[in-house]
């Protein structure tokens, strides 16, 4: 995720002090992604360093203000434009656990694929009894359309999760089925 350029599209919107661009984030994003306010001030020291911020003043009760520069503008603009790479996915901890588990020994992969998928289904339900939150407040402000997007990507997530963890579940079956049809070897 791109704490870098989300601070960046915060601050298109005029200067604004570290823990104000923290809460902003994390409403926009329906809290579902925490910011600590120090990986904030880190990422704007970063950001004023590349030229992409600047202190601009401070507020009223004498908190250091940061605002866009030309330069943050235009990388902005850029990341706008650019599409998220797939090409280097990030590693995802269930897709390792399975392909760890297959072959260890002892470890029932379906025991493990099926505490999986209650969690998901609880994850599922969590991201669906929210979005309807938001749906019953009519969402009619960008920051509420911006929350309701955020936890659609995580139910549709969750979804192929689940989808994903059906399909693990039927190859394993099939292979047992081949292996024991499998003549002994000699």
């Amino acid at each position: 995720m791109s704490i870098r350029h989300g601070l960046l599209a915060l601050l298109e919107r005029g200067p604004c002090y570290g823990a104000r661009l923290r809460t902003e984030f994390e409403s926009r994003t329906g809290a579902t992604w925490p910011l600590n306010v120090g990986q904030v001030y880190t990422t704007l020291a970063r950001l004023e360093r590349d030229g992409m911020v600047v202190q601009e003043g401070t507020d009223e009760a004498g908190r250091a203000l940061y605002a866009l520069t030309d330069d943050g503008r235009a990388e902005l603009r850029s990341w706008y434009a650019r599409p998220v790479e797939r090409t280097s996915p990030p590693r995802d901890e269930l897709a390792i656990k399975l392909a760890m588990a297959v072959a260890a020994p002892g470890v029932d992969v379906r025991e493990v694929m099926e505490a999986q998928r209650r969690h998901v289904s609880e994850a599922m339900h969590t991201y669906t009894r929210l979005r309807a939150q938001v749906l019953a407040d009519t969402p009619a402000h960008r920051d509420e359309v911006a929350r309701l997007l955020v936890l659609e990507h995580l139910v549709f997530t969750a979804e192929a999760e689940a989808r994903w963890l059906d399909h693990c579940e039927a190859r394993l079956v099939r292979l047992a089925e081949a292996a024991a049809t499998e003549p002994p070897g000699p």
